[in-house]
């Protein structure tokens, strides 16, 4: 523990971090933190789910993403931002972290022949290998 650490930190977590915080539930506040253009999104669905779930979260992400990609919500967070955080967090290996950026973000891009497909193209190389082997066919 570093002396510029909350109380309830770990050396092996970033400074804001709490001690009981999962990975996912750790990444949700991060991706909140990083982009504040996610914080009415975020604090309606701790309202409305009562806490922090992130499968479900990012779910919402992926359609918020989808639509600011494709240029139809100017409110949306800037797609371009998602994505390097996304990748940033997915070089890191971390199994609750992998976990749902794979699940509920990249198995739930748009489809071939969808709008917004092209978004896959834009994958970091990280997160494009894992889109590979989760939808090998796109």
């Amino acid at each position: 523990m570093t002396p510029d650490m909350p109380p309830d930190a770990t050396p092996d977590m970033p400074p804001d971090a709490t001690a009981d915080a999962t990975p996912d539930v750790q990444l949700v506040k991060d991706l909140v933190a990083e982009i504040p253009a996610f914080e009415d999104l975020y604090e309606t669905h701790v309202f409305n789910q009562d806490g922090v779930l992130p499968h479900v979260f990012f779910w919402d992400v992926t359609q918020e993403t989808v639509q600011s990609y494709l240029g139809l919500d100017a409110d949306a967070p800037d797609w371009r931002r998602t994505l390097r955080f996304l990748e940033e967090q997915s070089a890191r290996d971390v199994p609750g972290i992998d976990e749902v950026v794979v699940t509920s973000f990249l198995e739930y891009l748009p489809f071939p022949g969808k709008p917004g497909h092209e978004i896959v193209g834009e994958l970091g190389p990280v997160m494009a290998a894992k889109f590979a082997k989760v939808r090998p066919a796109g």
